[in-house]
């Protein structure tokens, strides 16, 4: 057994161990209920008396010597642990995932600058309006559908207030505290009571324009919508205007432009007629100018608005307007190269 004891001892010395799971390993091989040294110690008993004392000894400083080498391994793990993880825990882990630009800020930035080029600057009103800057000082009629509650967003304790329906009130309240020239963009959030679906939601974001000074004409209206679609679209793109009506503008059109999915040829997208409505425009109605204070007599201007989210959709040929809320990193995740 003193052999036995000896070659242990030696092997002692040489224990090591590069993970937990190793180190357990050991404790459980030398001194578990059944592990070697617990067997020695229950082998004592058949050892010859002579011989009890020296073996004795010698087992108790096997025990010793293991208990404390495990003792030491399990400390150096400690220690080297302890290095590992002195770092930062509120640190964002590594590697950092840029982040991506959401379409809707991508285009709204695209169309904005183009509009730059043309000398517009950008104007911004409160998403909460009263009912004077959204409808009537831009001529809704009293009985006029849009102010119907199926349309409009009515804030319950005041029904003056409203959520805008369209970024328009920003435009009245410029030319209410501006004199021309007037050349303004307003980008913006708008709120409409309707179902959502695949092409309409409760809220989406406009970009209008206005354009008021002296001698506007229609023709530098179309010459305006032909720069901002080629530019979006590309140099081949061509427009269309149809006739139509707004409250706000008197003469007034709807623009279309050919489809660029199919290059005028016909699809889905354009419902097979080469041709993809995006806004609407117009002659500021005289009756508007003279509501924000401007004589009519002497000053003229356009206006122009689209709803951003036709934009992208056709920018980037997106079916469903809901994508752009649903906050889908798979989806957004596509949008990493538009920085």
């Amino acid at each position: 057994m003193l052999d036995k004891i000896h070659s242990l001892l030696s092997e002692m010395e040489q224990l090591t161990a590069s993970s937990a799971d190793e180190l357990e390993a050991i404790r459980i091989k030398y001194l578990s209920k059944k592990g070697i040294i617990p067997v020695l110690m229950d082998d004592f008993r058949n050892v010859a008396p002579e011989q009890k004392r020296e073996v004795g000894m010698k087992l108790n400083e096997l025990k010793q010597k293991a208990q404390e080498k495990i003792q030491s391994l399990k400390e150096q793990f400690e220690s080297s642990k302890k290095q590992n993880t002195d770092i930062d825990l509120t640190r964002t882990a590594y590697p950092v995932s840029l982040g991506t630009r959401h379409p809707i800020s991508i285009v709204k930035e695209e169309i904005c600058d183009i509009f730059k080029r043309l000398g517009f600057s950008i104007a911004e009103g409160p998403e909460v309006e009263d009912d004077w800057h959204v409808f009537s000082s831009l001529n809704f009629a009293d009985d006029h559908p849009a102010r119907d509650m199926q349309d409009t967003f009515f804030i319950q304790s005041n029904p003056d207030i409203v959520l805008r329906t369209h970024t328009s009130s920003v435009q009245t309240r410029v030319m209410e505290k501006t004199q021309p020239p007037i050349r303004i963009i307003c980008p913006g959030r708008v709120y409409r009571n309707e179902a959502i679906s695949a092409r309409a939601h409760c809220l989406f974001h406009q970009v209008e324009a206005l354009y008021v000074d002296k001698d506007v004409s229609f023709a530098d209206l179309k010459q305006a919508l032909l720069f901002f679609s080629k530019e979006m679209f590309g140099a081949d793109t061509q427009i269309r205007l149809r006739p139509s009506y707004f409250p706000f503008t008197e003469p007034s059109a709807e623009m279309d432009i050919t489809c660029h999915i199919c290059g005028g040829q016909g699809c889905n997208i354009c419902k097979y007629t080469g041709w993809v409505e995006i806004l609407g425009c117009g002659m500021v109605d005289p009756n508007v100018l003279d509501n924000c204070g401007i004589d009519s007599k002497l000053y003229m201007g356009y206006a122009l608005g689209m709803g951003i989210e036709r934009i992208t959709m056709l920018k980037y040929r997106i079916n469903d307007i809901r994508l752009f809320f649903d906050n889908d990193v798979r989806f957004l995740e596509q949008f990493q190269a538009a920085h």
